[in-house]
């Protein structure tokens, strides 16, 4: 294993912060899978993930059973862990300029595409490893102006050329649930099979720029703008990326953190990048996907508190109550109903809420929302 410490931009005057990997395996010998947790800092369920996914990986890396290269990134946002306010962290959102930590990333097809319509050819493998040596020249030109910007484009530069990248998070409240885009999920199908997911959202542009759909859109937008120009050459989906979400916040615990390791194990084990000798079985999925654009976002029409009827991993019936927003002061119970069929896969912590605010969320199957599909 190997641990690199990278710097980061200094924000201030004798402040300065670092982001570390770990490497296990060696690069170009084989599928590269990324691995980072806790974008979105004060989501820690994944910190305690790669707490325990370690060592396994150390012991299999120590018995020559990398093959290829498997990249750790346990603490993906430093920055964002550092900040809080009366108390409260305050990790989803950089303080200084207010952005979420997991928006606004480049759109590489835009960058890389005037570099390569003619230099592709009729080789797949060749293609990609064009593509990949482009996003890396577009990286390195970059000239990040601020902190933010330098975390944004050491994480790119981890994570540009991985085979599979897995970003994990969690909701408030929740179930195992994961995003993916529609052209990596049969791809990225078995983890979420390992990992018994119970809610599994698809868009092929969610919207906002996260850092999964950033890698894993290149792909597709470049294979689209090709076609569009009439040039034929062949583009895999180079790299596949997947948002998991652990559960919700509070979900911090030794049992789930090693269950949780041991499925991501098992699934490279199915990849074949742990040649351990162990062939996992895929378990049978726990739900179908579903698209984003059929997920309901539930919200109070007024304020007040909150008092669930409904529990996370619920299958809705379009009309059932999902909670009640009580206002002692009217003696009024605001009903908040299922507006969809589906699996109520998340909700808000706080129990109070003002209008307008979200009360949580239903996996439906039919799409009818559009535009942009992530909330802030």
């Amino acid at each position: 294993m190997q641990r690199i410490d990278h710097p980061l931009l200094s924000p201030s005057l004798g402040s300065h912060k670092t982001l570390t990997s770990f490497h296990f395996g060696k690069a170009g010998s084989g599928l590269k899978i990324y691995i980072q947790a806790s974008l979105h800092a004060e989501e820690l369920p994944g910190m305690l993930v790669a707490y325990h996914l370690r060592p396994l990986l150390e012991a299999a890396e120590a018995a020559g059973q990398v093959v290829g290269e498997v990249v750790l990134v346990p603490v993906s946002n430093p920055i964002g862990l550092s900040q809080r306010l009366d108390h409260k962290p305050m990790g989803r959102f950089e303080l200084d300029s207010s952005e979420n930590f997991n928006r606004n990333y480049p759109d590489f097809a835009k960058a890389v595409l005037p570099a390569l319509t003619d230099k592709l050819g009729a080789d797949p493998a060749a293609n990609v490893r064009m593509v990949r040596q482009a996003m890396a020249a577009h990286l390195a030109s970059l000239k990040p102006a601020t902190e933010l910007q330098s975390l944004r484009q050491t994480l790119l530069g981890l994570a540009f050329d991985a085979d599979i990248v897995l970003d994990l998070h969690c909701d408030c409240e929740g179930v195992m649930h994961f995003y993916c885009e529609e052209s990596c999920w049969p791809q990225l199908a078995p983890i979420a099979h390992f990992m018994g997911s119970q809610a599994i959202l698809l868009a092929k542009d969610s919207g906002g720029g996260p850092i999964d759909e950033a890698l894993s859109g290149t792909w597709w937008r470049l294979a689209e703008a090709l076609k569009h120009q009439g040039l034929d050459h062949p583009l895999p989906q180079g790299c596949c990326t997947t948002t998991i979400e652990l559960r919700g916040e509070l979900d911090v615990t030794h049992a789930y953190a090693m269950q949780d390791a041991r499925s991501i194990f098992s699934y490279l084990e199915h990849l074949g990048v742990l040649a351990t000798g162990n062939t996992p079985a895929v378990p049978a999925a726990l739900c179908q996907p579903t698209p984003l654009a059929g997920s309901e976002t539930l919200r109070a029409t007024g304020s007040g508190v909150v008092v669930y009827a409904a529990q996370p991993g619920q299958t809705m019936k379009t009309g059932e109550l999902v909670a009640e927003v009580i206002n002692p002061l009217d003696g009024v119970a605001e009903r908040v109903l299922a507006g969809v069929d589906g699996v109520f896969y998340a909700r808000i912590l706080n129990r109070y809420v003002t209008a307008g605010c979200e009360v949580g969320k239903i996996a439906g199957a039919t799409p009818f929302r559009t535009g942009s599909l992530l909330g802030n």
